[in-house]
């Protein structure tokens, strides 16, 4: 998992939108890019940045590619954001 990479897909307000949505289940990229209101370029790009970051995946079925969220990736980074606080057992 690099953070950097996901860190850097997360910080885009569309691609954050995407990530909202993929909470619901599943969906194809047509039906996506309609719910966004952005061209299916647009759209290509920010998947792309959201698979290169391993925060979701694709499977095809016959002509329609369907998007899922990775939650192994999304479940690592919250580890990660939460080691990030420390250890605050010990504290009075």
């Amino acid at each position: 998992m690099s953070i950097n990479k996901i860190l850097s897909a997360l910080a885009d307000d569309t691609r954050r939108a995407i990530i909202l949505k993929l909470r619901e289940g599943k969906i194809n990229s047509g039906e996506l890019a309609e719910y966004l209101g952005i061209s299916p370029q647009a759209l290509s790009y920010h998947l792309s940045k959201l698979k290169k970051a391993e925060l979701i995946y694709e499977t095809k079925y016959k002509n329609y590619i369907y998007y899922e969220l990775n939650l192994s990736v999304l479940g690592e980074l919250i580890v990660w954001l939460d080691s990030l606080k420390g250890d605050n057992d010990n504290e009075d």
